[in-house]
């Protein structure tokens, strides 16, 4: 809260109608109701303390990785808003990693341990390789996998590679994190609120705007249903382990070993260029959280013109995310 107040202050220091606005929507979204958490999914796979949720349907097994940071729920917001139940629907058996919360016990575990030590193990668990979709870093991630354990395919949306295309915004992460380096050392962890205020600032306008619009919707509405789920998931999250945050910040984002072709994962060489099965990336040319210019390149290469969550649960998301994807699914299984 003091990190938004103060991104809140900056933003409208020109304008005491805005702010009063944005603070209406602030109240409005704290006091909106929710509704009753959903019974999870079972576990059908887990290794330390990750885990494989399976989602029923009898068609191919499709692991979806989300990212390290914010929970999973995201690729199940809400009812009738709900990427893995749809997909039950369309000959798909969907299973959703979990990462689970980590504790300081795990300090030194960075992107490439979550990767070899947790989700490899997962999928080698299963009766039969499984095609994999990643959302965002869980995008990267399934990029490397897939290059250490056979899968069916990988399908990519919204997955940053080439770091360094994030151009200018790369001053202002690294000032980021050498302001929180010391302490999340200290921690063994990189809290949720260090990476919101990277991502806050990457758009302040819009973190802003979007509570100011808040504030004129109808209580209880679809709409203002929508918006506070998705809050919920934005502003919720268990932390990133000190080695995951430290090898985001200082190899990823500062020397770009992904897009340099310099990231190993046990020795190997990881990558879209050491693929040995059908891949697909999805990249949004409007995404401001993970700029096109930031995308690998697949076999396909499909793009959008969508915010970056919006492509996942947005009121375009099926036509133009959710219907390509099925399809390509549906067509890897056929040609298996």
């Amino acid at each position: 809260m003091p990190l938004f107040l103060d991104l809140l202050r900056s933003e409208t220091a020109a304008s005491p109608e805005r702010r009063a606005a944005a603070l209406a929507g602030l109240k409005a979204y704290q006091e909106a109701p929710r509704p009753a958490p959903r019974t999870p999914k079972p576990v059908v796979a887990s290794a330390g303390r990750a885990s494989l949720r399976d989602y029923g349907g009898s068609g191919i097994p499709v692991v979806f990785i989300p990212s390290l940071i914010n929970p999973p729920f995201v690729l199940d917001l809400a009812r009738g808003n709900s990427l893995l139940r749809w997909m039950v629907r369309q000959g798909v058996r969907p299973l959703l990693v979990d990462w689970g919360s980590p504790t300081p016990a795990d300090r030194e575990q960075d992107v490439a341990a979550h990767i070899e030590q947790l989700l490899v193990p997962m999928l080698r668990a299963l009766k039969r390789p499984p095609a994999l979709v990643g959302y965002c870093l869980g995008g990267t991630m399934a990029t490397a996998a897939a290059c250490l354990t056979p899968v069916a395919g990988v399908a990519s949306i919204a997955a940053p590679w080439h770091f360094e295309g994030y151009g200018d915004a790369l001053g202002p992460m690294s000032d980021l994190w050498d302001q929180s380096h010391e302490i999340c050392d200290a921690l063994g962890l990189v809290p949720m609120e260090v990476l919101q205020a990277g991502f806050w600032q990457l758009d302040p306008r819009r973190t802003v705007s979007k509570y100011e619009r808040f504030a004129r919707l109808k209580p209880g509405s679809a709409e203002a249903r929508g918006f506070v789920a998705l809050e919920d998931w934005a502003n919720a999250g268990a932390p990133l382990t000190f080695g995951a945050g430290r090898q985001l910040f200082d190899e990823f984002l500062s020397a770009d070993l992904p897009g340099r072709g310099q990231w190993r994962i046990g020795g190997k060489a990881v990558g879209p260029q050491a693929l040995d099965c059908p891949s697909i990336g999805f990249v949004s040319l409007t995404d401001r959280i993970v700029p096109a210019a930031t995308a690998a390149r697949f076999e396909q290469n499909v793009e959008l013109s969508m915010g970056h969550v919006g492509m996942i649960v947005g009121g375009r998301a099926r036509a133009a995310l959710w219907e390509p994807l099925a399809h390509w699914l549906r067509m890897l299984r056929r040609t298996r």
